[in-house]
């Protein structure tokens, strides 16, 4: 497990970079309910359309493909349960989003300016270019102000995860028998448990949530 985490770790990089620019690279116009409907409602709070679960989906399928190359096909898909896995993404990030801003999470435009100019995706030889910026939200039919105001979002969910996940530790106790290994393996040990020890925690904070606010989801629109 950690030698395939190591192995791919830029593969989980840009997966997550490719989830976030999906809440942010999909055209917003005129709703047309027939042709967009609702795949996620969160009690009166929000709600998720169907474009936004498929390019959501469409995202993460390009993920594995990119990790299992000829391996990946239909069956294998299917295993993996990608399309439960895209909505289970949608859904979690628009219900964090809601609670961080009920408890009053804020970035500032400093914060704002600062994560954009150390994107990867708007840089030139490690320096941000403003034209490549530019070019690429024109690529995507997206004005500078309706990328940056999504992009805080996007950092507004991230400052809660990181509230959660903080104060998360792993104790000696905790090791069991890894304690007496030597110390880069009792580190890569312990590096893992406090990764799954964090996620366990966020997913029961998001159940919390679920309940709190009520979901539906429709998942009869996605087969």
């Amino acid at each position: 497990m950690l030698y395939f985490m190591r192995k791919h770790a830029k593969f989980f990089y840009v997966f997550f970079f490719l989830v976030i620019i999906s809440f942010i690279f999909f055209y917003v116009g005129p709703i047309d309910k027939n042709q967009n409907p609702v795949v996620v409602e969160i009690g009166k709070k929000d709600k998720v359309h169907i474009n936004e679960y498929w390019r959501v989906y469409d995202n993460l399928r390009e993920f594995y493909k990119d990790i299992y190359k000829d391996q990946f096909n239909d069956e294998l898909e299917k295993k993996l349960n990608l399309k439960e896995k895209a909505l289970e993404t949608v859904l979690e990030e628009h219900l964090l989003y809601i609670r961080a801003r009920e408890i009053g999470l804020t970035v500032t435009d400093r914060e704002l300016q600062e994560a954009i100019m150390h994107e990867p995706a708007f840089q030139r030889n490690g320096r941000f270019n403003r034209d490549i910026y530019i070019r690429t939200l024109q690529l995507n039919r997206l004005t500078p102000a309706y990328y940056e105001s999504m992009k805080r979002k996007e950092l507004i969910v991230k400052k809660l995860r990181a509230l959660i996940e903080e104060p998360v530790t792993i104790s000696e106790e905790e090791l069991g028998d890894f304690k007496g290994q030597n110390e880069d393996l009792k580190k890569a040990l312990k590096n893992a448990l406090l990764r799954d020890k964090k996620n366990r925690i966020l997913k029961s904070y998001i159940e919390s949530l679920k309940k709190e606010y009520g979901v539906v989801l429709h998942r009869d629109l996605i087969g």
